[in-house]
């Protein structure tokens, strides 16, 4: 196929998942995913869930752009005291070798693209 329409709120199971202990700062936070995309194995497109927590992100070597479509999160990268936050409407980049706390305000959901 060669267009493909994201569905924003998709009808299917997704995959659920939740930060890794070690990653865990505060809360207890729950994350569902729906993968609607693939390119040649280093490409994803999809939507992605999270209830409110705080967690550790590392984006190791995946670049990702993130669009908002509902929620409120706060991203704080390691080393800076300058916290980001993004609401439904706004688009971030987390670039590769990324990492810093990702907190999670409101429940929030997201278009992704990641590229590895």
């Amino acid at each position: 196929m060669l267009i493909q329409t994201i569905e924003t709120r998709p009808t299917t199971e997704g995959v659920a998942g939740a930060p890794a202990a070690d990653r865990l700062i505060e809360g207890n936070p729950l994350f569902t995913s729906w993968l609607q995309a693939q390119a040649k194995g280093n490409v994803e497109v999809g939507v992605w869930e999270a209830t409110p927590g705080t967690y550790k992100s590392i984006k190791g070597e995946a670049f990702e752009f993130c669009h908002i479509l509902e929620g409120v999160a706060e991203i704080t990268p390691d080393g800076s005291d300058q916290t980001a936050t993004y609401r439904a409407g706004d688009n971030f980049v987390l670039n590769p070798g990324f990492t810093g706390r990702w907190k999670t305000i409101e429940t929030i959901r997201k278009i992704f693209v990641v590229v590895r």
